[in-house]
């Protein structure tokens, strides 16, 4: 059985692992030292973990439920549960399906309660063995097997052998089957101890998970990581985070060369861009990633310039709302421009302020870890710490004392804020000439 399963993120940002306390913080602390652009949180609501919630709002197909105790909420489809719930009602749910912080989508919970493993998963209130094989005869072969076994399963637990058992061996599927039932008795003793309850508790969280975001530097050290034991294109998890054919296209550079890795001179940025975008007179939406792990987009514009080869894009926003620009202090007016220049791989890009008519009304620079041009998005993670450049011509460095907080809190650590203020230094020298 595994201690920890590692997967990566629907959309190729990063990972999540899950599994046993101990293993999962081991490896994650291991991970998060991959680059300096590596975030790592723990996840306050682990697969796994039960909880009774309190329903905060019903949407058209589920109900949004408070955990409580800072653990977040997660979203119960009514599928998924056998009565009628609104505002304010009590309910004991399950996390099935963790969520990332930065993505836009609560954790999946469920009302049947499980335990979860990569060889052997157990389900309450199910009398059976079922497995997941290729065929039948595998199917009832593992059945049977189950009998065999000298771990017995509890009472109102069924197994579920999962596709790895097709190549365990007897000793190894017992060793799974004994940690699963470890773990169902654990969360039989937390179920036992029945309390009234006013609001959200946490009844168990046998296992931990941890997500880790991935930036642009770290992608090209897990590169040097896996060409240690096999042929990498030079960007490998760059290309490969872009879309599924741009991964496949990786797959099959790498299975063309095999190991003439010469043929291979840096990340072939160019090819890249110009194969999977984006392109002149695309849509992106600019997804702002917050330290904490929190993920937004700054709203969506066009691709005005496009130089693939440069890795440089100018994204040209409309602004449709009324306000004042942060930071630099003058008006934002509906139908104010926004014009926004990227480049890939750069510490920090700057959007320059115009009226409908054209008159400037400031320059704000956002330093950030290194940009990554997507199909449909620009990417990075804010640094908290920018330059603005007002129309007078003033500049002022902004949001330090954000990033010293950073710091201090542990979701920057001190070689990236260095890096930061060092970026931010530069820039507001530049912008001073």
């Amino acid at each position: 059985e595994y201690d920890a399963t590692v997967e990566t993120t629907d959309d190729r940002q990063g990972v999540g692992i899950s599994g046993d306390p101990e293993t999962v913080s081991h490896v994650a602390r291991r991970v998060a030292d991959t680059a300096i652009d590596t975030f790592h949180w723990e996840d306050p609501a682990p697969r796994g973990a039960l909880f009774d919630g309190v329903v905060s709002d019903t949407l058209g197909s589920g109900a949004v439920v408070d955990l409580g105790d800072d653990r977040g909420k997660g979203f119960l489809p009514f599928r998924a549960i056998d009565r009628r719930i609104d505002d304010g009602d009590h309910v004991r749910v399950q996390v099935h399906d963790p969520e990332p912080p930065w993505s836009r989508d609560r954790s999946l919970l469920g009302t049947d309660v499980q335990v979860f493993g990569g060889v052997a998963s157990l389900s309450k209130g199910v009398n059976e063995v079922v497995a997941s094989a290729p065929d039948d005869a595998s199917r009832r072969e593992l059945a049977r097997t189950t009998e065999m076994l000298p771990t017995d399963v509890p009472d109102e637990w069924g197994v579920r052998w999962e596709y790895a058992a097709a190549d365990a061996t007897l000793d190894e599927m017992n060793a799974a089957l004994s940690a699963a039932v470890e773990r169902a008795e654990t969360i039989d003793g937390a179920l036992a101890e029945e309390t009234d309850v006013d609001g959200p508790r946490t009844v168990a969280a046998p296992e931990e998970t941890a997500w880790l975001w991935f930036g642009r530097e770290s992608r090209f050290e897990l590169d040097e990581t896996r060409r240690e034991v096999t042929t990498t294109l030079p960007g490998h998890h760059r290309i490969k985070a872009a879309d599924s054919s741009a991964s496949t296209a990786v797959d099959f550079a790498e299975d063309l060369y095999g190991d003439s890795e010469e043929a291979f001179d840096g990340m072939p940025t160019g090819a890249t861009l110009r194969g999977f975008g984006p392109d002149a007179d695309d849509e992106v939406f600019i997804d702002h990633g917050k330290p904490d792990g929190r993920c937004f987009s700054l709203g969506k514009g066009a691709v005005a310039e496009a130089d693939p080869e440069a890795g440089k894009y100018t994204v040209r926003r409309e602004m449709g709302s009324s306000g004042t620009y942060d930071a630099i202090g003058t008006d934002r007016e509906r139908g104010d421009v926004a014009i926004t220049k990227f480049r890939e791989g750069r510490w920090w890009y700057p959007t320059a302020y115009r009226s409908a008519d054209g008159e400037s009304k400031g320059t704000y620079v956002n330093v950030c870890t290194p940009v990554e041009l997507f199909p449909r998005s620009v990417r990075y993670v804010d640094l908290h710490v920018d330059v603005v450049k007002r129309p007078d011509g003033t500049v002022e460095r902004v949001d330090d004392d954000e990033l010293d907080a950073a710091v201090e809190t542990g979701h920057i650590s001190e070689e990236l804020a260095e890096k930061a203020r060092s970026v931010a230094a530069s820039v507001e020298k530049v912008l001073s000439k």
